[in-house]
């Protein structure tokens, strides 16, 4: 199961045909959400039900209630991959944040793969819900969870690590704690970690954090460089298509943001 599941995870990771993955994928979820909920000691199928359910609502869903109810989906399949991994963590779940903490330290490099998931599924659901201060309350055990996974591994996901990092340090405004310049390490780190060829990683820094600073000159360098290169590279076709038809949007918009 776990390898058919990853053989079709491939195939849409390396397909550059944006409308047909759209199309077809919920009928693939809809699958995997079957075996999770069928098998629910295998952690390796309930974290590709939060990164898929995480991935389809990010990418491909515009409406924002259906959005957040896919985002908590992802929320919920990201902590059952980690209890079954780590059960302690599950049982400081809604705890206060100096009980939560600790619990990620009993962790090794073999999780990252699931704190990976449960991290990227959480900072999903807080975009989601960017408006819920209960949501926005949450940044600091996200933030936790993903910092561990740099310690333990930085380069996982060819440095997606790094840019939910940024992501997370540009969520608030700086007067409500917001760190932009923190945020700008991230996304190059994330960068240099992926060769560049993690387009994702650029389109955020201009989006993010270019236009966060009004610095037009980056901006564009960012979204022109993510254009001029081929998104053919396994693993990151599919992100990378996407990235390119965000790029587009972004420095079409350009002219009116600047």
């Amino acid at each position: 199961m776990d390898e058919m599941a990853g053989s079709i995870t491939r195939a849409i990771e390396d397909s550059d045909d944006l409308e047909t993955v759209k199309n077809g994928m919920p009928a693939y979820l809809l699958m995997v959400e079957g075996l999770a909920q069928d098998h629910p000691g295998d952690a390796s199928l309930q974290k590709a039900a939060a990164t898929l359910n995480g991935a389809y609502a990010g990418l491909f869903v515009e409406d924002p209630q259906r959005k957040r109810h896919m985002a908590q989906k992802a929320l919920d399949y990201g902590f059952r991959a980690v209890c079954v991994r780590r059960p302690h963590i599950c049982e400081v779940r809604g705890e206060r944040f100096n009980e939560f903490a600790p619990a990620l330290l009993v962790t090794d490099r073999a999780d990252v793969p699931y704190l990976y998931a449960l991290g990227t599924a959480w900072a999903g659901w807080i975009q989601a819900g960017s408006n819920d201060m209960n949501a926005i309350a949450q940044l600091p055990y996200v933030e936790a969870v993903i910092n561990r996974v740099a310690e333990l591994d930085e380069t996982h996901d060819d440095g997606g690590v790094h840019v939910y990092l940024g992501v997370l340090a540009t969520l608030l405004p700086p007067s409500m704690g917001g760190k932009p310049e923190v945020a700008r390490e991230h996304f190059e780190r994330a960068v240099a970690l992926s060769n560049g060829e993690n387009f994702m990683a650029k389109v955020i820094f201009a989006e993010r954090y270019a236009r966060l600073v009004f610095d037009r000159e980056l901006h564009d360098r960012l979204l022109h460089e993510v254009l001029e290169s081929d998104p053919h590279i396994p693993g990151r076709t599919l992100s990378n298509t996407y990235a390119q038809q965000r790029a587009r949007e972004l420095l079409a918009s350009g002219e009116d943001y600047f």
